[in-house]
């Protein structure tokens, strides 16, 4: 069941938005920020579940144990902490995410080198090639998620979102 900011129909978006501005007009509130970043969550949860539903369900994997993967894949060898910060989880989910992986074949765990306590995930052979696998038929997404914006909005739209991304690292 759609609610007011998960419905697709632009009328009852902006209606959702209206709503808002009005229950919380008395607030000192910049409405603008609040509708971009309400505005970003809402695309980044739906593409999450876009892609869970449609691709990473046949392939037995939640977005957070395809990202963990993608990392593997991309940087190779993390650390459990560099793993999970690079993949935007907590700890405790890298946990049972690399324990599903390593079940599946996907990652292993293996000490550090001068460390005993500390973690080092890699990818498998089999974890890079499901990746190999996987990242066309993401990619095919991403193209028809994005299919009604030109390449220079495409672009623009990236820019964007990495100014936010900026200024989020500077306001940590």
């Amino acid at each position: 069941m759609a609610g007011p900011f998960t419905t697709n129909d632009e009328r009852e978006l902006r209606a959702a938005e209206r709503a808002v501005t009005e229950a919380l007009g008395g607030l000192p509130l910049d409405f603008h920020a609040l509708l971009a970043v309400t505005n970003i969550f809402r695309a980044a949860t739906a593409v999450r579940n876009h892609m869970e539903g449609t691709i990473l369900a046949a392939h037995q994997l939640s977005w957070s144990a395809f990202v963990s993967l993608f990392v593997l894949r991309v940087w190779g060898p993390q650390e459990s902490h560099q793993l999970a910060a690079q993949a935007g989880i907590t700890g405790g989910t890298l946990t049972g995410v690399l324990n599903t992986l390593e079940r599946r074949g996907f990652a292993r765990r293996k000490a550090h080198p001068t460390d005993g306590r500390r973690v080092i995930a890699e990818a498998t052979a089999k974890g890079r090639k499901v990746i190999d696998s996987i990242m066309p038929l993401i990619n095919r997404e991403e193209m028809r998620i994005t299919r009604d914006l030109s390449i220079v909005e495409r672009d623009e739209l990236s820019h964007l979102l990495r100014k936010v991304l900026r200024t989020l690292d500077e306001v940590r």
